[in-house]
């Protein structure tokens, strides 16, 4: 009886293993969120309720910042869909009126001083921007405006000074507002200084923005198949 035994468990241990649970299928792997796209540089669109005009040499379109209280009614820098802060970034200049009589007179030199804000159209304040110049001769016009009645078809008014300004747009702006603050003018007889709204008090060109894009959209998860048994 026990060496029945022993060949029946004999046979037992040599017989197969069959192994009826199924095998678990590897989740599928989500392909990697794609690069973020590279970093735009354009020039925004502007709205600028009172352009000064072309300038003759550059070609560069200047326009007046007004001075004001609501931002609304100030140069408006359009930004389009972005993530993170946007750099803008313009030149800023002071505005002289040209008389070949007072250089005649020597009575047309003068120092400028001009302060602007960037703002919010709920009216909060971004930044500041400044920029001081004297005048003294022809050659330190920055260069002449086209469209004038003036000899060779310029404006008298033309740009004086530069500073390069840099201003970091909050993320979640949609637009900047450019608004004239106050202008401080020096001459030999004398200071002015002019914060009335509704006054030039100095003008912008070359507007530029650099932003990032939004990221696009993650692809759809693969869809998982049904295991048939």
């Amino acid at each position: 009886m026990r060496r029945v035994l022993l060949v029946v468990l004999a046979l037992l241990l040599a017989a197969p293993v069959v192994v009826n649970a199924q095998t678990p299928r590897p989740p599928a792997r989500r392909p990697p969120p794609p690069p973020p796209p590279p970093p735009i540089k354009i020039g925004p669109e502007i709205r600028c309720p009172t352009p000064l005009g072309v300038g003759v040499d550059s070609k560069r379109e200047y326009c007046d910042v007004m001075s004001g209280r609501n931002p609304a009614e100030g140069i408006l820098i359009l930004l389009p869909p972005h993530q993170g802060p946007v750099t803008l970034t313009f030149d800023l200049h002071n505005r002289h009126t040209y008389s070949e009589e007072q250089m005649k007179a020597n009575r047309a030199s003068a120092r400028y001083t001009a302060v602007i804000g960037a703002l919010t159209l709920d009216n909060t304040l971004i930044s500041r921007a400044a920029v001081q110049s004297e005048f003294r001769k022809a050659s330190d016009l920055v260069e002449r405006i086209g469209g004038g009645a003036g000899p060779g078809g310029v404006k008298a008014v033309a740009p004086t000074g530069t500073e390069a300004i840099t201003i970091a747009v909050p993320e979640q702006e949609t637009q900047v507002s450019l608004l004239g603050e106050k202008l401080i003018i020096d001459r030999p007889d004398g200071t002015t200084a002019y914060t009335s709204p509704g006054r030039p008090i100095a003008v912008v060109s070359n507007v530029m923005i650099e932003y990032q894009p939004p990221s696009p959209s993650p692809p759809p998860r693969p869809a998982r198949g049904r295991t048939s048994r």
